[in-house]
């Protein structure tokens, strides 16, 4: 895992040296172990390292045997032993054991065809001297970032916004209807970033650059396909996936450095845990849990119980490691939204860099269980939607809307973990129209809330539809299933856009590491071609890996619900930081400079503090946009 940065030039650029080297120092965090830069007069190259692989001999960017291929890869390439024994057969020669180096001799192979032959997560870049192109790329989910701008005939490149502020060329003109859908979704869709002309390279894509013309091409490699489902037994598909799983596991644990697992006590990562364990033999397996005084976002009981188990199966082979945190301290948020470098709103960022720290303390890698949720259908909402649709079969529109919308109105809006706040807000979505039913899931900020909230800086996105962001993705999608089909629109907005890149900015904001072997690609597109009822079974999340894991799981991991890495937004913003939010809300460019209608943030302040109504979600992605233009402006 480290940090990359670039500056193609179209004609040579006589401070390029100088603009890589604070490019690159930027990124010092992603990749504390070591530095290097190469220059030319068509291209400089920037890379932190943090050496996980082959520490003594592994530095970059790296060449081939005579310097006329340059790369600087952010991440790993799970296959390059292979990868490696088929290019030494052929004749390539290695200096080191790396798999930065397979990536050099690939393409000398492939060119750009050698893309879809790796198996990993990466951001990389790669420039070949002769042909005068350089070509960028990024894994098929998505797990490592990568944002370009174009700066007249000049690409520039890196791996977090604050290495791209660092050139003079960034164009800092804020895109409104992108910062409009943050308040959506809490995340900034790709390929848009918060700037009308900075952009995120996709999942899956490839981009190449021409030096000759100054021309860019982009086009993806990898599409994932729910359209063919294998005619395979329920328990033969069980047994696969347990030997898809425990390979993924396998590959991920490939290190030279010390390594673990978090261990939340949930049902994913227990099972990377447990599986973990057992593939290191005799080695010790460290897995690391925090835990918060509030109980209702507490998880440690059961991830006691887990490791509890887990040391039955294998006796004494698992460290389990335990912190109470304090997740309220303001200055995390500060600290996590800079290096964010665009709003970003989803909350779980703060225990995710949390235990990530503690981790880093011991481990330079850790295994984690992001995407389960998504490849298995594990979120409640799935159910909800099914239940919905049953409901419309039933139940004509004009019933069914104002008799739900009129019903949620009765209960009280106390918040989201509880009774009342779920039941409301189920009831919310049942009287929708099924068509914006799954986006309504994700609205936190309404269009008639817009209306009242947007100031004339914002009045163009009032025209812009957050919609869209769901809409324009529907032609692409494959699964059969109408649910199965949501599951694959998260796969695609959702994981690629929220949850991955909250695991790795905040976990490379404590220089550690983490892999998800859920995301291996032969389990993604394995999980993709079960049927959906193996996945989904009436009530039954994530049915299939609750059946291959099954010796594995405790009964109260197996049969606790679904908790997410969640922290108490809405109590912190009435308590714990109720003078620093409100200072970051009303002492900001949001009101001064006309985003923002200062009376309609005031009468949505004092609701909430009064406890009439929970806006927590609406706050929390307002006050992240604050912070965000405080910053920008203080960046001019």
């Amino acid at each position: 895992m480290c940090g990359i940065a670039g500056i193609i030039n179209h004609h040579a650029d006589p401070d390029a040296e100088k603009k890589i080297r604070d490019m690159n120092w930027s990124l010092a965090h992603r990749g504390p172990d070591g530095s290097g830069i190469f220059t030319n007069e068509e291209v400089a190259f920037g890379h932190r390292r943090l050496a996980i692989i082959d520490p003594a001999r592994g530095g970059q960017p790296m060449t081939n045997e005579d310097g006329s291929i340059i790369v600087i890869l952010n991440g790993e390439i799970y296959n390059y032993r292979e990868l490696r024994r088929e290019l030494l057969a052929r004749g390539h020669v290695f200096k080191s054991d790396s798999d930065t180096e397979v990536l050099v001799h690939l393409y000398e192979e492939l060119g750009s065809e050698c893309v879809a032959m790796l198996d990993g997560m990466f951001a990389f870049a790669i420039y070949n001297q002769r042909s005068h192109r350089v070509l960028l790329a990024r894994d098929r989910m998505g797990k490592k970032p990568l944002l370009y701008f174009m700066n007249g005939d000049t690409l520039v490149f890196a791996s977090e916004f604050q290495a791209l502020r660092q050139h003079p060329g960034m164009p800092r003109e804020l895109d409104m209807n992108a910062l409009s859908d943050f308040l959506s979704f809490h995340y900034i869709a790709s390929p848009n970033t918060a700037y009308r002309n900075v952009r995120k390279l996709p999942p899956a894509h490839q981009l190449e650059f021409r030096l000759t013309d100054g021309t860019v091409s982009i086009r993806g490699y990898w599409h994932l396909d729910y359209s063919l489902k294998n005619e395979i037994s329920f328990e033969d598909a069980a047994h696969e996936l347990r030997s898809l799983m425990e390979k993924a596991v396998e590959k991920r644990l490939m290190s030279d450095v010390p390594s673990g697992v978090f261990l939340s006590g949930g049902i994913d990562s227990t099972i990377v845990t447990a599986l973990t364990t057992r593939l290191r033999g005799d080695a010790e397996t460290e897995a690391f849990t925090i835990g918060f005084a509030d109980s209702a976002y507490d998880e440690r009981h059961y991830a006691r119980i887990a490791a509890q188990f887990i040391n039955k199966l294998h006796p004494g082979k698992l460290k389990h490691f335990e912190s109470e945190v304090d997740a309220s301290d303001f200055s995390l948020l500060e600290k996590l939204a800079a290096h964010f470098g665009e709003p970003f709103g989803d909350a779980s960022m703060i225990p995710t860099y949390l235990v990530s720290r503690f981790a880093g303390e011991r481990i330079r890698m850790a295994l984690g269980g992001d995407g389960a949720d998504e490849i298995f259908g594990g979120y409640e909402r799935y159910v909800a939607m099914r239940y919905a649709a049953k409901l419309d079969s039933v139940c004509p529109a004009f019933v069914r809307r104002p008799l739900f919308q009129t019903g949620s109105l009765l209960l009280p809006d106390s918040g989201e973990r509880t009774v009342s706040g779920r039941s409301r807000r189920m009831l919310q979505l049942l009287g929708c129209p099924p068509e914006l039913r799954y986006f309504k899931v994700f609205d936190h900020a309404p269009q008639e809330c817009k209306r009242r909230l947007f100031g004339e800086r914002f009045r163009t996105a009032l025209a812009h539809d957050s919609s869209e962001i769901f809409a324009q993705r529907l032609w692409e999608l494959t699964a059969p299933d109408p649910v199965e089909r949501l599951a694959e629109l998260d796969v695609h907005t959702y994981l690629a856009n929220d949850i991955l890149p909250k695991v790795d900015i905040s976990s490379m904001a404590a220089s550690l590491e983490v892999r998800s072997p859920f995301l291996d690609r032969e389990v993604v597109e394995f999980a993709a071609k079960l049927p959906q009822e193996y996945k989904l079974s009436g009530r039954r999340r994530k049915h299939i890996l609750r059946a291959a894991f099954a010796d594995l799981l405790p009964p109260e991991v197996e049969r606790r619900p679904k908790k997410g890495f969640g922290v108490p937004v809405a109590r912190w913003l009435r308590r714990d930081w109720r003078n620093l939010a409100r200072e970051a809300l009303f002492d900001s460019p949001l009101t001064r400079d006309g985003f923002c209608n200062e009376k309609e943030l005031e009468r949505l302040w004092e609701e909430h503090q009064s406890e009439r109504r929970d806006h927590s979600y609406l706050l929390w992605g307002v006050m992240n946009l604050a912070m965000f233009l405080t910053r920008e402006n203080e960046s001019h």
